[in-house]
C-alpha cells in the first residue's frame, strides 16, 4: 500500500515537473487587452488577431472558460481565464494537427456530442478568418 502510495506520488511530481518544463516562459511583452485589440489586431499580425478574437466577449469569449498560458505577460486589465473546459496549454503539442484543432473550434460537438463548448463556426458565431486566426495563436501556445 505505501509503496503505491509512492509510486503514484512520484509520478505525480514527474508529471508536474514535465508540465512546468514545457510551459512557456513569460517575456516582457504585455498583451493588449480587450479594449487595446481594436488597435493591435490592425497590425496584421495573425497570432496577434487569434489572440483578440479569443479573449473579445463579442466573440470568442475563450477566457470565460479556459484557463491560458502564454509567453507574454498578462493584462492587468483581464480576469484570469475560467476552470470551466481545459486549460489552453502545450496547444501544439495536444494538436499537432491544425486541421483537427480548427475543426474543434468549428463544432466542438462533431468529437464529443455532450461538449458544452459553442460551435462557433457551426452557428457563425466568429467567422471564418477568425477561426483560422485563432487557430494561429493557439498554435503558439
Amino acid at each position: 500500500m505505501r509503496k503505491t502510495t509512492y509510486t503514484v506520488a512520484f509520478g505525480a511530481a514527474a508529471l508536474l515537473a514535465g508540465t512546468l518544463a514545457t510551459m512557456p516562459v513569460a517575456s516582457a511583452e504585455t498583451l493588449p487587452d480587450e479594449k487595446q485589440c481594436g488597435k493591435a489586431a490592425k497590425t496584421g499580425n495573425n497570432v496577434l488577431k487569434g489572440w483578440c478574437a479569443a479573449i473579445t466577449r463579442r466573440k470568442g469569449n475563450c477566457l470565460a472558460c479556459h484557463g491560458v498560458t502564454t509567453k507574454q505577460r498578462w493584462p492587468e486589465t483581464l480576469p484570469p481565464g475560467g476552470n470551466m473546459g481545459p486549460p489552453l496549454v502545450a496547444m501544439k503539442q495536444r494538436f499537432p494537427d491544425k486541421a483537427k484543432l480548427r475543426a474543434q473550434i468549428w463544432d466542438a460537438t462533431k468529437a464529443n456530442p455532450q461538449s458544452v463548448m459553442p460551435p462557433f463556426g457551426k452557428h457563425h458565431l466568429l467567422s471564418e478568418k477568425e477561426i483560422d486566426y485563432i487557430v494561429e495563436w493557439l498554435q503558439t501556445i
